[in-house]
């Protein structure tokens, strides 16, 4: 006699606002229902004389057998077994080959146990567990047919084989239907699960405006926890700032000036992310940048980037001042910087629901202090850095300049520019006087574009001579 347990795999999904839990098919609930069928199918066997009336007894087995398996998986120390529903599962089967083989393998009876068992092995472990059901069913079944041996006639009487076929379309419809409710269910999570996964994402993005892109990676790839901690790391370190930018402030209009600085800050961040930088801060028209963490290329490799972006911001403030002019912004803006580097302390300063991620040092203070004594427009550094950068960056000696927390004078350098920009071969080209400016880097400008340029150019040139004429 058999009885299969007709219970398919729990789900559990977890979502943001609480867990969805998809549940199966009762295990005890499942057994029950096939026990019940089964118990029908023997009743109704002996009622037509087909089974042997000794296997009366059956029938009250195969309603008490579902509540003895639960009792045993749930309060003895078979509940410890996390593979306990398989094993009985096993039993059910061997069961079921057994009781086949003892009513001599009558058709309709035995397909259908076999058919209830086969459907709960699939629903529960897939193949492999089908191809353990297949295995203890026919070994039981031979072992029942030793003992018994066939029957005389494997067809079964009419009313056998419908009691039967109305057992196994029960289990299967009845099960079916758990299954179908817990497909739907693992739609509806997914469904929702998509939907939070959308959220978050969207929210992660407006929340990264607030961090530098290299923090923000590293926080939402799992790369840097989010907690108070800090270690010395040695960067090179960025200031700059807006000469003129106080007296235009008293002549625009505020909502103007927002406009301005917004775009000028927009400008240079894309300059800072293009080369590598972490933008640490913006403070009035001051921008703090440093490179070195969380991500670093070494030292020199560092200091390269952050000077090269600094000739590249230098050069775009040009392009921006132009634009400027031609918007009717007539005060000069000019844009002077101060790059140091070494050893400074960087990390998550603040408190644990309010944190800040920035660097302090005297380095931090030696380049703050080398762009307030530069003129405008121009890019001074501190020693170490013109000594990681002089092999591909032409400096001028500026002297030295005493600053607080160090021992001694600091010698300090003015950039120039990429040495390979010098000379006839260089790449960019400026000119400005009054009504006239021309900014020229050969190296960005398009196959596409260089006729339009050079067209423009030529009828420059042409209106000039005709003024002079």
């Amino acid at each position: 006699m058999n009885a299969p347990l007709a219970s398919g795999k729990s789900l559990l999904l977890e979502t943001q606002s609480k867990p969805v839990v998809i549940p199966p098919m009762p295990d005890y609930n499942g057994r029950v229902l096939a026990y019940v069928g089964a118990a029908a199918v023997i009743f109704t066997g002996l009622l037509s004389h087909t089974f042997a009336d000794w296997l009366i007894w059956l029938v009250p087995g195969a309603l008490l057998w579902p509540h003895a398996v639960h009792f045993l998986t749930r309060q003895t120390f078979l509940r410890r077994y996390s593979r306990v529903r398989h094993k009985m599962l096993h039993v059910d089967c061997a069961l079921g080959g057994a009781f086949a083989g003892t009513i001599g393998l009558v058709a309709t009876p035995s397909l259908s146990i076999m058919m209830m068992l086969m459907f709960s092995c699939m629903l529960l472990g897939g193949l492999r567990q089908w191809l353990f059901g297949i295995f203890w069913f026919a070994l039981a079944a031979v072992a029942g047919l030793a003992m018994n041996g066939m029957a005389v006639s494997l067809q079964a009487p009419l009313v056998l084989s419908v009691v039967a076929i109305l057992a196994t379309a029960t289990f299967i419809c009845i099960t079916a239907f758990y299954a179908h409710q817990q497909a739907r269910a693992l739609m509806s999570a997914k469904t929702q699960i998509q939907y939070q996964r959308e959220q978050s994402i969207a929210l992660s993005h407006k929340l990264s405006k607030y961090l530098s892109p290299q923090v923000w990676q590293s926080i939402f790839t799992g790369e840097r926890d989010v907690r108070l901690e800090t270690q010395r790391k040695k960067l090179s370190i960025f200031f700059s700032d807006i000469k003129g930018f106080t007296e235009l402030s008293e002549e625009m209009e505020p909502e103007a000036l927002t406009e301005l600085l917004n775009h000028y800050f927009n400008e240079m961040s894309q300059v800072a992310l293009k080369y590598g930088g972490t933008i640490d801060k913006f403070v009035g028209d001051s921008i703090m940048i440093f490179f070195g963490d969380p991500t670093s290329r070494g030292p020199r490799e560092d200091a390269l980037a952050c000077v090269s972006m600094a000739i590249d911001m230098r050069k775009h403030m040009k392009i921006m001042r132009q634009k400027w002019r031609s918007q009717g912004i007539k005060t000069p803006l000019e844009i002077r910087m101060g790059i140091s580097a070494g050893y400074a302390t960087v990390g998550n300063f603040g408190a644990e629901n309010r944190m800040d991620y920035t660097i302090i040092g005297k380095e931090v203070n030696l380049a703050s202090r080398l762009e307030s004594l530069a003129d405008p427009g121009e890019i001074l550094v501190s020693y170490e850095t013109f000594s990681l950068i002089k092999d591909k960056i032409m400096c001028r000696d500026k002297g030295e300049i005493t600053v607080k927390g160090f021992g001694r004078p600091v010698p300090i350098y003015e950039v120039i520019d990429f040495r390979r920009d010098l000379g006839a071969e260089r790449s960019f080209m400026e000119h400005e006087k009054a009504g006239f400016a021309m900014y020229l880097d050969s190296e960005k400008v398009r196959g596409y574009e260089r006729a339009a340029i050079l067209q423009a150019l030529e009828d420059a040139a042409e209106r000039l001579r005709q003024g002079e004429d």
